[in-house]
């Protein structure tokens, strides 16, 4: 079944889950309206199921490859970008000075959510160029924001952002490459990067790339790594194209998935660059940006695992495979267990895209508010929404191989891309471990003041779900409690060690419990006997429950992790 954008979705998630609302109400983005979201929910769901979405097998039987120094995409890829930046879909949340937009980024999200089960791989891209125009938008000189955002923010130029190194992966400040100043106010950059997700392509332009390295003076580690902007080729004055820069792609990595997008290895030999932000403060020029990829990535995986459900479902709908207990469609959707891996896939879905908006929404609202307390939900939800986003779509992907029985491992049905495609998602932007070790350390350096007030906004919901329906209101009040406790422990825990020795299923328990809060939102909103309320109830019931176990294990400590000595781990 061809990929088809699930735009009602998205549309009852914002007006009744996460409170859009909220956000058109700002003078920020009073254009907002929902005339204008139906346009663009409507008009981005036809971009992706009609154009992007059948680009999405090219990807991955035709990757990315390198030709002389020249990287050629995969078949219809560039006929894509184009259309992507042709209809001003890099530039939704641009500011409009610059050509942009200027709408909520929650508008963003959701459009960066149906281009990832449309086709990962390409939507990589103006994924990467987003983050990057919010990177310079905070902390570029004027003069380089006139030059680079207007074409950016058109799609004519791309974005990439370079950190890792082959000694310096998640450890950043141990990078080697290095900027000599060139005495005309610009930069020679020297270095190597890996894995730099399209650092280049065929779709004409230009390639810019914010670049990590060290000045002269710059102290060792994270504090004296400075930001520069390196573009393939030199603009002009008038931003046309100049000469070459000192820079080239010398290998594409040959992956588990993503074929389509191409994973260079980037070298730069004394290549001209200039100074973004202040010397020696680059980490939190490009933390902007990281920021911004980190939802997003979370939203790949969402993605991900809508066009791994939508798959599966269509071929459960098909196969006829064995006899059930009872009468139904004759396919292999009767059977009980196929039900309940497409129902956990449908509910891990929700949980998981609600969360991501609801993500969104607080940013929306920091931007237009200038409050503290938004500040600090989008904080406190952006490990969340990353690693839980990823997790979800890692496991959907896989369950939707589980669904096709033995034609999932058979590649002609393209369940198997979905798994290779979305695999990654959990390891880039900061693995899922380093999101679950910045909410109980960083996140929770305000004494879980930001998570409390979350938690106490779930159990006032659940409190009123109780006595309009009991038997979903009470477990979600129940489990919200649990959460109170557990966090209230973790906070109280000065060894940092033991909290980062419980931080992933602590993070996993956080969601599993807004993952309930949303379903309940979601099916207060409707009749009883609707169909977000029954899937409400099997969220509720079946998976909910899960939250027990992983807090219980978050608070266990961190002894048993280095009981068994490192010698002994080969016995």
């Amino acid at each position: 079944m061809p990929y088809q954008a699930p735009v009602s979705e998205f549309r009852y998630i914002l007006d009744h889950v996460v409170g859009m609302d909220q956000v058109a109400a700002t003078e920020r983005f009073a254009e907002a309206t929902p005339e204008t979201v139906e346009a663009i929910l409507t008009e981005a769901g036809r971009l992706c199921q009609d154009v992007i979405a059948p680009l999405n097998r090219n990807g991955d039987l035709d990757p990315a490859r390198l030709e002389n120094g020249v990287v050629r995409t995969s078949k219809g890829f560039a006929e894509g970008y184009k259309a992507i930046a042709e209809g001003g879909w890099v530039g939704i949340s641009a500011p409009a000075e610059f050509g942009g937009m200027g709408l909520p980024h929650t508008l963003t999200t959701v459009f960066n959510d149906m281009i990832s089960a449309a086709c990962l791989s390409l939507g990589l891209n103006p994924l990467l160029t987003q983050g990057q125009i919010e990177a310079l938008e905070a902390h570029a000189p004027d003069w380089m924001k006139q030059m680079y955002l207007p074409r950016l923010i058109s799609g004519e130029w791309t974005g990439t952002m370079n950190l890792t190194e082959p000694q310096a992966g998640s450890d950043v400040g141990a990078l080697r490459s290095k900027a000599e100043p060139n005495g005309d106010g610009s930069y020679a950059v020297t270095g190597q990067k890996i894995y730099i997700s399209w650092g280049d392509h065929d779709f004409g332009g230009n390639v810019c790339h914010l670049v990590l390295a060290r000045l002269p003076d710059g102290a060792p580690g994270t504090r004296g790594i400075s930001l520069f902007m390196v573009p393939k080729y030199l603009p002009n004055e008038d931003g046309s194209l100049g000469e070459a820069n000192t820079l080239k792609v010398v290998s594409l990595e040959h992956k588990l998935g993503l074929h389509g997008s191409p994973t260079c290895v980037m070298q730069f030999d004394g290549a001209k660059g200039w100074l973004v932000g202040e010397a020696h403060k680059g980490m939190a020029a490009m933390f902007t940006m990281m920021n911004n990829a980190r939802l997003g990535v979370g939203v790949q995986g969402i993605g991900a695992a809508d066009g791994a459900y939508q798959h599966a479902l269509a071929y459960a709908l098909d196969r006829k495979q064995g006899k059930t207990p009872v009468e139904g469609t004759g396919t292999i959707v009767d059977h009980a267990d196929v039900r309940r891996m497409l129902l956990t896939m449908k509910a891990d879905l929700f949980a998981a895209r609600s969360i991501a908006l609801a993500c969104a929404v607080a940013l929306d609202m920091s931007k237009a508010t200038g409050e503290a307390e938004w500040e600090a939900r989008a904080a406190l939800l952006t490990p969340i929404a990353k690693a839980f986003g990823t997790e979800t779509g890692m496991r959907a992907a896989e369950t939707g191989v589980q669904v096709h029985g033995g034609m999932g491992v058979i590649e002609e049905t393209g369940a198997a891309q979905y798994s290779r495609d979305v695999r990654v998602t959990a390891i880039y932007e900061g693995t899922n471990g380093i999101q679950a070790m910045d909410l109980v350390a960083r996140k929770m350096a305000d004494g879980g003041e930001a998570a409390q007030a979350l938690i106490d906004e779930m159990q006032a919901v659940a409190e009123e779900a109780r006595a309009r329906n009991g038997d979903l209101g009470d477990p979600v009040w129940q489990a919200t409690e649990s959460l109170r406790e557990a966090t209230e422990w973790l906070v109280a825990q000065k060894d940092l060690n033991v909290r980062f020795a419980g931080a992933v299923p602590f993070l996993s328990a956080f969601a599993r419990v807004l993952g309930g809060h949303y379903h309940l939102k979601a099916a207060m909103e409707e009749a009883e006997d609707g169909p977000r309320t029954k899937l409400a109830r099997f969220y509720i019931n079946r998976l909910l429950p899960e939250h027990v176990g992983l807090l219980a294990q978050s608070m266990v400590g961190s002894t048993d992790l280095y009981a068994l000595r490192p010698e002994e781990m080969y016995a």
